[in-house]
C-alpha cells in the first residue's frame, strides 16, 4: 500500500478547513465583482467577458490537470476563473438571453444535477478526496463550474426578483449555510452531500456580497469601485493563503 505521506502528496484539492470556506467566499465575490469590471465598467459586455473568462477557464484547468502536485494559488487562481466565467455566463444567459433568473436557475440545476450523477455513475463517488485522476478532476472542475453559474443565477434571482435585496440575500444564504454546518456536526447526512451543498451556496453569498459592495447607493449597494473592490478582495485571499499555508486534501481512495 501507498504512505500516507504518498497520498497527501498526489492530492491536488486543498483540505477543507474553515478557512477553505472563508477563501471560497472571498474568491466568489471577487467572481461577481471582476465579471461585473470587464462586462460593465469597461463596457464589453456579457458575451465578450464570457468568451473571455472561458479562455482563462479553460487554460487555468488544463493547467491544473497537468501540474504533478497541490499548488494552492494555481489551485484558487482555477476556482476564481470558474467564478467570473459563471458570473459573466450567467448574465449573459439570464440578461441577454431573456431566459430570466428562475429560467437560468432551473437549467443551471438541471446541469449541475447531471453532472454530479454522471460523475459519481462513470467513477463511483464524487467525493472531494477521491479526485486524484485527470478524469476525475476534468468531472471536479466541469461542476464547480456549473455550480458557480448556478450560484450567480441563484443570488440574482433571490436579491433582484424576489425582492429580497442584497441585505436580505446575504442573511438568507448565511443562514443556509449556517443549517449545513450544523447538519455536518450534529446530523448523518452524508458529508459529500453537504460538502457540494455549502459549495453551490458559498456562489449565490458572494454573488450579492460583490452586487452589495459595488452596485449604485439607490439600488442597495455601496457603490465601490469594482477595480478598487475586485483588487482588495484578491490581496486579502493571496494573504489568507500565505499565512495558513493552504494544504491538500487527504486522499483515501
Amino acid at each position: 500500500m501507498m504512505s500516507t505521506e504518498k497520498l497527501d502528496a498526489m492530492s491536488k484539492v486543498p483540505e477543507v478547513t474553515l478557512v477553505f470556506w472563508i477563501i471560497k467566499i472571498l474568491a466568489t465575490t471577487l467572481g461577481e465583482t471582476g465579471g461585473d469590471a470587464v462586462t460593465m465598467s469597461m463596457n464589453l459586455g456579457y458575451l465578450v467577458g464570457t468568451g473571455i473568462f472561458a479562455v482563462v477557464f479553460l487554460v487555468a484547468v488544463v493547467a491544473q490537470v497537468l501540474a504533478q502536485k497541490f499548488h494552492p494559488f494555481l489551485y484558487w487562481a482555477t476556482i476564481i476563473a470558474t467564478t467570473t466565467v459563471g458570473t459573466t455566463l450567467a448574465d449573459f444567459a439570464d440578461r441577454s438571453l431573456g431566459i430570466g433568473y428562475a429560467g437560468g436557475t432551473t437549467i443551471l440545476f438541471t446541469l449541475l444535477m447531471a453532472s454530479l450523477f454522471i460523475w459519481h455513475r462513470t467513477l463511483g463517488s464524487v467525493a472531494v478526496d477521491t479526485v486524484g485522476s485527470p478524469k476525475s478532476e476534468a468531472f471536479y472542475w466541469v461542476t464547480i463550474m456549473f455550480s458557480q453559474t448556478l450560484g450567480t443565477a441563484l443570488g440574482d434571482w433571490t436579491a433582484d426578483t424576489e425582492g429580497l435585496g442584497y441585505g436580505g440575500g446575504i442573511v438568507v444564504f448565511c443562514t443556509l449555510l449556517g443549517f449545513i454546518a450544523a447538519a455536518y456536526y450534529w446530523t448523518k447526512i452524508s458529508h459529500t452531500v453537504l460538502f457540494w451543498a455549502a459549495f453551490i451556496l458559498t456562489r449565490p453569498l458572494g454573488a450579492v456580497v460583490g452586487d452589495f459592495l459595488d452596485k449604485p447607493i439607490s439600488h442597495g449597494g455601496l457603490a465601490l469601485s469594482r477595480y478598487s473592490a475586485s483588487a482588495a478582495i484578491l490581496v486579502l485571499m493571496m494573504l489568507l493563503i500565505l499565512i495558513f499555508s493552504d494544504k491538500p486534501a487527504k486522499r483515501t481512495h
